[in-house]
């Protein structure tokens, strides 16, 4: 048995990438588990109920959702006081996280994996997605993060998803005139903060050497 918390996350999905934002900004540490999608180990299906990343293993409970991860790791420690925003309180963050979480997130996966979904249309999909990011970038207008001058909860929680967008085809968004959004967009990818919790893992399976997050 670890004697630290497991995290079974994939590099890429937007989902770890903001749990294990959180657990990095706290200095928790984890054991990390790289899981590949389209070969799951047992032990993760085991693990997890919904068989998706993340999901972090701890000796009274198994977190399933990536958000109660980020909150999990930032109640024991927040040094930076993501949960505590510059404007607003913390209900309003949740607020925006769920309009990202719910329509934002299924207009983008009707988007980027149209072709999966019958009757989606590439263009109308992006469109609605649109109206959620025109509101990012009003939203940041004279301020470099969502709730003020230090980012939050809710720029880490919501961000990757805003650049899966943005990958998705990024010579049409870098067109559009979201400039504020641009721009927050650009300062999280070029941060260390964001590069620290992006390096490749190999693939875990049973009898992987343990590897520790962070590093």
């Amino acid at each position: 048995m670890s004697r630290f918390p497991i995290l079974y996350s994939f590099r890429r999905c937007p989902y770890a990438i903001r749990a294990r934002l959180a657990i990095a900004a706290s200095g928790q540490v984890v054991e990390m588990r790289e899981i590949v999608l389209r070969d799951k180990a047992p032990e993760f299906l085991e693990t997890s109920p919904s068989a998706t990343v993340p999901c972090l293993k701890l000796e009274e409970a198994v977190l399933d959702e990536s958000l109660d991860i980020m909150i999990w790791a930032l109640e024991r420690a927040d040094p930076d006081a993501w949960l505590s925003p510059e404007q607003g309180r913390r209900e309003d963050m949740l607020a925006l996280i769920e309009r990202c979480d719910g329509p934002f997130k299924t207009h983008l996966d009707r988007y980027k994996y149209h072709t999966r979904y019958q009757g989606a249309d590439r263009v109308q999909e992006r469109s609605a997605a649109s109206e959620f990011l025109s509101d990012l970038n009003e939203r940041l207008e004279g301020r470099p993060w969502l709730f003020g001058s230090r980012a939050s909860l809710a720029d880490f929680a919501i961000l990757p998803f805003v650049r899966q967008f943005a990958n998705s085809d990024r010579d049409w968004f870098d067109r559009e005139s979201w400039t504020n959004l641009n721009r927050w967009l650009q300062t999280f990818e070029s941060s260390d903060r964001f590069q620290k919790v992006m390096p490749k893992w190999e693939k875990w399976q049973a009898g992987s050497e343990t590897v520790l997050f962070p590093a």
